[in-house]
């Protein structure tokens, strides 16, 4: 039963796409380009880190990136780098910069608008609707109304 749990849980853990041709004879350089590569994006598959990807893209942008670091490049520069050439959407995590910041900000103020939207429909409505229901009774009608719920 042991053996039946671990050899599912090794089946569900995430497949790398990583080649061995791509690795790094340097351990320390590799763990480094596994930690940033798993913060890049497919261009190909959306939203899924170049670790993950099969797709030639990805494989191209790996091994770009263990290029880079292999020609001493920090973390930073390295990202950069690919950033600059392929823009901003290859980092499945987004900076909140600069026209970015609009980006971030733009849902929470599309909800606030919706709701004082919202909340004007509504209360105009019930306005309305309180106006309408005034008009229509006649004087009679108002007096016997307000005795009914007295009673």
């Amino acid at each position: 039963m042991k053996r039946l749990v671990l050899i599912v849980l090794l089946l569900a853990s995430p497949a790398l796409a990583v080649q061995p041709d791509e690795i790094l004879d340097d351990p320390a350089l590799e763990a480094r380009a596994r930690d940033l590569s798993t913060g890049l994006r497919c261009l190909v598959c959306r939203n899924e880190s170049i670790d993950e990807s099969n797709a030639e893209l990805a494989r191209d942008l790996r091994i770009l990136l263990r290029e880079r670091l292999v020609a001493g490049d920090t973390d930073q520069e390295a990202v950069d780098f690919i950033v600059a050439r392929y823009g901003e959407y290859v980092l499945l995590k987004p900076t909140t910069s600069g026209a970015n910041i609009l980006l971030w900000l733009a849902g929470p103020a599309m909800l606030l608008i919706a709701g004082a939207v919202g909340f004007a429909f509504v209360s105009k409505r019930a306005r309305s609707q309180k106006a309408d229901t005034a008009d229509r009774l006649t004087k009679e009608e108002q007096d016997r109304l307000r005795q009914i719920l007295e009673d």
